[in-house]
């Protein structure tokens, strides 16, 4: 039986999601191109490379076709969860987006509407707050635990509305996650020591909800009963592939972000020069460096 958020939505959703993420690289290879040709502040190939690859990562999570497999198996929903929380994100602020999306963007929007958050106080300030590592942790752990909470799951599962925003929570919280153990105005690692321990506690909530979903022998969302078990897999065994594949994601790109900090701190003058690493920083100091820049 088909969910009600398919049946609402169709294509109509996809290719409105499609556009907005065109536009978001249109926009980034706008001012990448000005920047690398005006010789201001350029950004590496790479860095342009990886932001479109998270976009990309986004795509797929959300507006391919693949995304439509998500009710007929629990492993294509936590592929979506983690592609929108744990990989795109971290691929999306290494590309350094600060400079080449605001001078892609048109320069009367930046004036009006961008620069006076370089003025305002309250915006610096909530943009110190939901940059820190605790406000982010906590986001993130809440997004990722409720979600699997059953009866929220079944929200989302029959609700476009709900559905979407689920999307979107995932999306947010894992682009806040990675705030501050990436920098987006230089798309380098932080030079903190207390981010190694930051990236290993996070891996705990992930562990627990995987084990729970491992180690049960029921099935934890019953709305995959009346999926058409794609595969062969029957609704535990697609549940038990489900958390083994976030118990490995999480577990290898939390252990690669730590590889590199520790391998910063070992030697952190190799790697500053090769822009893996920069200082400590907040959000609103961050969009008020990309603005003066500007």
């Amino acid at each position: 039986m088909q969910h009600l958020h398919h049946a609402d939505l169709g294509s109509s959703q996809s290719v409105f999601l499609s556009l907005v993420l065109i536009f978001t690289a249109l926009v980034y290879l706008r001012g990448w191109v000005f920047l690398r040709f005006n010789r201001i502040t350029p950004t590496s190939a790479w860095r342009a490379f990886s932001f479109l690859l998270g976009l990309f990562l986004i795509w797929v999570a959300v507006a391919s076709p693949f995304a439509v497999l998500d009710h007929e198996l629990l492993t294509v929903h936590m592929l979506q969860h983690l592609l929108l929380m744990t990989l795109a994100p971290p691929l999306i602020w290494l590309g350094a987006p600060a400079g080449p999306v605001l001078h892609g963007l048109p320069r009367r929007f930046v004036d009006n509407l961008l620069a006076p958050l370089r003025e305002s106080r309250s915006a610096l300030r909530l943009g110190k707050t939901m940059g820190g590592p605790t406000f982010a942790w906590l986001a993130a752990c809440a997004a990722l635990v409720g979600w699997h909470i059953p009866y929220f799951f079944a929200l989302g599962m029959q609700s476009a509305g709900w559905h979407l925003f689920e999307h979107l929570s995932f999306l947010a919280t894992g682009l806040l996650f990675w705030w501050p153990v990436l920098q987006p105005s230089a798309g380098a690692f932080r030079q903190d020591l207390s981010m190694i321990l930051y990236l290993f506690f996070a891996t705990l909530p992930c562990d627990i909800l995987s084990g729970i979903l491992v180690f049960s022998d029921r099935v934890v969302y019953p709305t995959y009963f009346s999926s058409s078990h794609l595969f062969g897999f029957s609704p535990l065994v697609d549940q038990q592939c489900a958390a083994a594949l976030m118990w490995t994601c999480v577990t290898v790109v939390f252990f690669v972000a730590g590889a590199i900090l520790t391998m910063r701190l070992l030697s952190p003058q190799d790697l500053a020069q090769s822009g893996f690493v920069q200082p400590k920083t907040g959000i609103g100091h961050s969009v008020s460096q990309s603005l003066e820049a500007f």
